[in-house]
């Protein structure tokens, strides 16, 4: 049998080879439970004659990633394999790539296609020996498999359909893409990134340095008019901002109902579905990227428009398909007064907008109610078009959100009320995954730029076994996450001056008010790495100090910017300007902050010196970055211990690292453990030989009070001066449940109160997973388990027993902004 060489040449295939290459890889991994020769194993029955060594590679990684299930050591063997196999291909030195970037030529045309724009390309050739001194390649080793194949399918810049640089050139290209000859924030930069400690967004790591350096991940839009001019000017702007990988939030409040009168033509009005279907084709037409991600468009509608049951029904899976728009995400804009109605079990008036002039812009304050001073005032006046029950309506959104997991639920007067750019007039939507919240009209798309930091990485942990081991040691750096956090304020700052803009209505309102948009990844993580139930009050605390840290250190930052580069363009008149920093807008008082920081000497620099940003926090869902990290989703909690994720080459189940860590320390780590866990469906609740503190630890979200994680995120609000992207998850959802939590965050505050609803089935058939559950059965009679090498089961699940995570590798992920 002969493998085929990369360069064509053939050897007869050579076992011990091939068992050595993988034995290399092993080094600082859990020898208890890695098996390098039992991998070796499974690639050598795989072999055939003529195989290439391109193709080992990647059997040895495959198959070292069906063997996650045992430990998650084996996700780092793999990852290792493909990052030494890409090696081979490509140029460690990050200038040659950078050279061969510039330089390609289209095969198909012939013609230059080079990817690297001619300033960064310049700054590279000018500070080559630098550059290439900062690569730190083996942090390319830090990835985890399915962290490595999803930068490799899309992130990694490629050239004759392969892939060109290596994950640290990406960093590397990212930071002189952001910071051209500034060598100084180009090391800080690709140090924290090439670490882990933060994470620009998808649209930033796929275009900064490149050509049409378009970083900005999500863009808020106003319909330009209520006429066939305005509409496709908005629509035309809608599909160039998709073009260039920009996330879109669009409010359509304006556009007159069904029916209403045209003064133009002496007709009526096809009402929003008709145009919506429009927008719904724009989306699908007109991906992100050039085929990286969908396209996708988030609609925001207030629920007094007299078309709004028509919208709800929008992404239902049956009816007539002229009525139908499933590639659009639908969310309500709710005023306060709608929701007191439903309350109340009052009437609800529906307009047209045309009839209703200012009610879009108007909303209520704990000193005004001029939204229901305005809305009842219409009432008197007899301009409804038809009135209804307010729980008819509450009752259709609450039926769609069950059916379509949409739409999503934010709330128009918090949002207004508490928001730092009040002074510019009222916010009308919010964006794609409903954390950014921005002023915008027709002469400015509100655009914002987003960046992640990996919590996990400030959990500090003593050095030596024992200590390791022992999590009542760990610490939670908050120093370290002020520093980081300070950086990244800095970076997306830059980026706003950088940055290519797909519109003059985008550039117009970023250079005004300069917004960012800071999140997090890894809460979850975080919690399990010190120990911590989500639902405890340890837990809770540690929540509120770590978006404290976040707001105080933007703020920092944003307020040195000011110092050097003059406050933003619309600062005065801001609440800021006037002192009011977020919690001030909450009425919560510095004396019942943490004490972690000084916020009064803060504040009175503030008060010197301005801002240069006007809002600085919105988490968003870090669904594509987190997996590259190897970290859980945003602030959410684990949603199962058992996670399935889709990479290239297929399908893979993959257990929670630091459960199987703690079971690890503890003894417990074994088949029949194991076994248990995919017999409870990912859940560890009723797995006895697990201690009760650990079974705490590992509560999936649908074991959890739901008021738990509202309560959270109400905690968190008050440092987050944009939004958050909420989710609800309730397991056999009704529409009392729902409608209970939807109540419940309205009165909390919250300026999000849902973006998707994510349901399960009280109970999830194992039938059909492929596993031989009789082997619990033996085990369950066997007195003692070692530790050992666990076999590979070959397991299969249902969709039933474990929760998809979002991915680009999915072709149904929702695409989200980050």
């Amino acid at each position: 049998m002969e493998v085929v060489k990369r360069d064509g040449t053939r050897e007869y295939v050579k076992f011990e080879k091939i068992s050595s290459r993988i034995k290399k890889q092993t080094y600082g991994l859990n020898e208890d439970y890695v098996d390098y020769f039992e991998v070796s194993k499974k690639v050598i029955a795989g072999l055939y004659d003529g195989v290439t060594t391109e193709e080992l590679d990647r059997l040895a990684a495959e198959t070292s990633a069906s063997l996650v299930t045992n430990h998650p050591d084996y996700s780092t063997l793999a990852a290792r394999i493909a990052i030494t196999s890409l090696y081979k291909r490509v140029d460690k030195r990050f200038t040659a790539t950078a050279d061969k970037l510039y330089h390609y030529i289209n095969p198909k045309t012939g013609e230059k296609a080079g990817m690297i724009s001619d300033e960064v390309y310049k700054v590279i050739v000018q500070h080559g020996k630098e550059l290439d001194a900062m690569v730190v390649h083996d942090r390319d080793f830090n990835f985890d498999y399915f962290g490595f194949k999803t930068l490799e399918k899309s992130y990694l810049l490629k050239m004759f359909g392969e892939v060109a640089e290596t994950p640290q050139h990406l960093y590397m290209r990212v930071a002189v893409g952001i910071w051209f000859d500034n060598l100084e924030m180009v090391q800080k930069t690709y140090d924290m990134l090439s670490q882990g400690l933060f994470t620009h967004a998808t649209p930033t790591l796929f275009n900064a340095g490149t050509k049409r350096p378009q970083l900005s991940s999500c863009f808020l839009l106003d319909i330009d008019d209520d006429s066939i001019p305005g509409i496709y000017k908005t629509l035309s702007d809608c599909a160039v901002i998709s073009q260039n990988a920009g996330g879109i939030g669009v409010n359509i409040h304006k556009i007159r109902a069904k029916g209403a009168y045209i003064k133009g033509t002496n007709g009526s009005s096809n009402g929003i579905i008709p145009m919506l279907k429009v927008f719904n084709e724009t989306a699908r037409y007109v991906d992100q990227g050039g085929g990286r991600r969908k396209g996708s468009i988030a609609v925001y509608l207030e629920p007094w428009h007299a078309d709004v049951f028509d919208f709800l029904d929008l992404r239902k899976n049956h009816g007539k398909e002229e009525m139908r728009a499933r590639d659009l995400f639908l969310a309500m804009w709710t005023p306060n007064l709608f929701m007191e109605r439903v309350e109340s079990d009052g009437l609800w008036s529906l307009f047209s907008p045309d009839e209703v002039p200012g009610l879009i812009d108007a909303y209520d304050t704990p000193d005004s109610k001029a939204f229901t001073e305005l809305y009842t005032k219409y009432e008197r006046e007899g301009r409804a078009i038809k009135t209804i029950k307010a729980r008819e309506l509450w009752e259709k959104i609450l039926d769609s959100q069950i059916e379509t997991g949409t739409p999503y639920m934010l709330y128009k007067d918090a949002v207004n009320y508490k928001t730092n750019q009040k002074n510019l007039g009222t916010i009308k939507s919010s964006n794609l995954c409903t954390e950014v919240c921005q002023y915008t009209d027709k002469n400015e798309i509100a655009v914002c730029n987003l960046a992640s930091v990996a919590l996990p990485k400030f959990v500090d942990i003593p050095s030596g076994k024992v200590r390791e081991k022992n999590k009542k040691l760990r610490t939670y750096n908050f120093q370290k996450l002020y520093e980081v956090v300070y950086q990244m304020t800095v970076n997306l700052n830059q980026v706003i001056d950088i940055n290519y803009y797909p519109t003059i209505e985008t550039r117009t309102s970023n250079f005004k008010h300069r917004p960012i948009g800071l999140g997090v990844q890894g809460l979850a993580d975080t919690f399990a790495m010190l120990s911590l139930p989500f639902e405890s009050p340890d837990a809770q605390k540690l929540n509120s100090e770590i978006f404290e840290t976040i707001y105080f250190a933007a703020l920092s930052a944003s307020k040195d910017l000011a110092m050097k580069h003059g406050p933003y363009e619309t600062y005065e008149g801001s609440p800021a300007s006037f002192g009011k920093l977020q919690f001030d807008l909450w009425d919560v008082s510095m004396e019942n902050l943490s004490g972690l920081w000084d916020w009064s000497t803060l504040k009175s620099q503030i008060e010197k010196h301005g801002l240069r940003n006007s809002l600085l926090v919105a988490p968003m869902p870090t669904a594509s970055t987190a997996q590259i990290l190897g970290n859980n989703e945003c602030f959410e909690p684990f949603t199962t211990n058992l996670y399935k994720r889709n990479v290239l080459s297929g399908e893979f189940v993959i257990i929670n690292k630091h459960l199987v860590e703690d079971l690890v320390n503890l003894g417990l780590w074994n088949d029949r453990i194991r076994l248990k866990l995919f017999d409870g469906n990912g859940s560890v609740q009723k797995i006895d030989e697990i201690p009760s503190e650990i079974r705490e630890v590992y509560k999936t979200v649908w074991e959890m009070k739901g008021k738990t994680i509202l309560d959270m995120a109400r905690d968190r609000a008050i440092f987050i001066d944009q939004s958050q992207s909420l989710n609800i998850f309730m397991q056999d959802v009704t529409q009392s449940k729902l409608s209970s939590a939807h109540m419940y965050g309205w009165k909390l505050g919250l300026k999000t109160g849902m973006y998707y609803l994510r349901t399960k089935a009280k109970a999830a058939a194992i039938k059909g997973l492929g596993v031989d559950m009789s082997a619990l059965n033996t085990l369950e009679t066997q007195e003692s388990f070692k530790p050992k090498p666990l076999e590979n089961n070959n397991l299969t699940l249902t969709e039933d027993m474990i929760n998809k995570v979002c991915s680009l590798d999915d072709p149904n992920c929702l695409t989200c902004s980050s």
